[in-house]
């Protein structure tokens, strides 16, 4: 539909309210400005939504890797020999040798649940999340000295670098007087704060021989998994068949979907649900940019049979009121994209600057999981609202317009 110099003329000009008409010129800017705000909302939501996602994701599988080959009986013997096989596979980075087990530990101020995880110091480091924010000694960690626990856990339990943890099995050592619980005390030679709350207040890293030690496994030469962190997360329909060949009856195979599959799906249910909601203020919107154009057309009811008695067509009557409506979902639309954009590149910044003027913390590492407020913004989906919003403008515009060119000049001028 191709609009001429005439039909835009006349559009703006009843866009521009004069003093009898301010009333409609209001329920329009209402509806610029309510689309605006519409479309600015779904574009930040969506942009934290994508940014949590991929947060959680990139911690996850930078702690824990993409796939586990996991033993039968939570043992896994003869590891080496195996994990040589994974590292072989095209796609496979890196094949760590894990032992994992729960304990209690216990510091100055505080006693509380933990996730102990033996590993060599090379495995440990090849984690990127770890090493860019480790603090501590790794040559002590690697000789067997210490243990590496969080930094937020080292907060909880009043402990830093070079005092002592002592970590508690849940399993006792079975004695004559009955059972007594297993304790060991150990070093803290690091710290490492990964940005995850989880991780951060309840993970403590073993050299791998003490805790094969600590956790009495059978065999020695034995550990509870190995994690296997490929190039690319895509590739784990490939390479898990291929692993599972060569692992044969010595285990089993998880990757991380499996393991965070309730988790993940949780995320992208709310983010879905967070879109459908969003979107009914675009919708209301649209319906305000109906009822002012319905105003405008019963308002301008002398001005079209006017228009139509000088010569104007039924299709430059429409065309006029499409043209009127339209601008206001283009506009708003518009604003909203840079306010969204606007408000998702620099989100941190503006919770920090809220939080020094009222006091609170609004993204509890607690709650959230993530110290930092995440936002990444997808610009197939910035294209996805643009035309929602469009669309939903364009079509609030066909009923009015066709309203009004359907208008009859006779009966428009009959009591003028």
């Amino acid at each position: 539909m191709i609009f001429g110099a005439f039909e835009r003329m006349v559009a703006m000009r009843y866009l521009r309210a004069r003093r009898q008409e301010g009333f409609i010129s209001v329920i329009a800017g209402f509806s610029l400005l309510g689309i605006g705000l519409g479309v600015a909302t779904l574009i930040i939501v969506m942009a934290v939504m994508n940014g949590f996602r991929a947060e959680l994701l990139g911690r996850i599988l930078g702690l824990n890797g993409h796939l586990g080959v996991y033993g039968y009986a939570n043992q896994l013997s003869n590891f080496d020999p195996l994990a040589e096989a994974v590292r072989s596979i095209p796609g496979v980075v890196h094949v760590s040798p894990t032992v994992e087990g729960q304990v209690m530990v216990t510091g100055r101020n505080h006693a509380q649940g933990a996730m102990v995880r033996g590993i060599r110091a090379k495995d440990l480091m090849s984690r990127k999340v770890v090493a860019d924010n480790f603090n501590g000694s790794i040559d002590a960690f690697e000789r067997g000295e210490g243990v590496v626990i969080g930094s937020r856990m080292s907060v909880k339990l009043g402990l830093g670098v070079g005092d002592t943890l002592t970590m508690i099995a849940p399993k006792g050592q079975i004695t004559a007087f009955g059972t007594v619980p297993r304790m060991r005390s150990y070093q803290i030679v690091g710290l490492f704060n990964v940005g995850m709350y989880e991780y951060d207040s309840s993970y403590v890293f073993v050299p791998l021989e003490e805790a094969q030690v600590f956790f009495q496994l059978k065999d020695k030469e034995a550990v509870t998994h190995l994690e296997v962190v490929l190039e690319n997360p895509d590739l784990v329909p490939r390479v898990r068949s291929e692993i599972a060949q060569k692992v044969g009856d010595a285990g089993s195979v998880y990757d991380w979907q499996q393991a965070n599959s309730s988790f993940f799906n949780a995320v992208q249910v709310e983010r879905n649900v967070m879109f459908l909601i969003l979107t009914l203020i675009i919708l209301v919107a649209a319906f305000n940019i109906i009822s002012s154009l319905i105003m405008l057309v019963k308002d301008k009811g002398r001005d079209i049979a006017i228009l139509r008695t000088m010569g104007a067509t039924q299709g430059m009557i429409q065309r006029i009121f499409l043209l009127s409506g339209a601008s206001i979902g283009v506009t708003g639309t518009l604003l909203g994209v840079c306010l969204g954009l606007a408000f998702s590149l620099n989100i941190e910044s503006i919770r920090q600057l809220l939080q020094s003027l009222t006091g609170t913390d609004l993204f509890s590492a607690e709650i959230y999981f993530l110290s930092k407020l995440p936002a990444r913004v997808d610009s197939g989906e910035v294209i996805q609202v643009v035309l929602m919003a469009l669309g939903l403008s364009f079509a609030a515009t066909i009923y009015p317009s066709w309203r009004a060119a359907r208008l009859d000049p006779v009966e428009a001028l009959r009591y003028e």
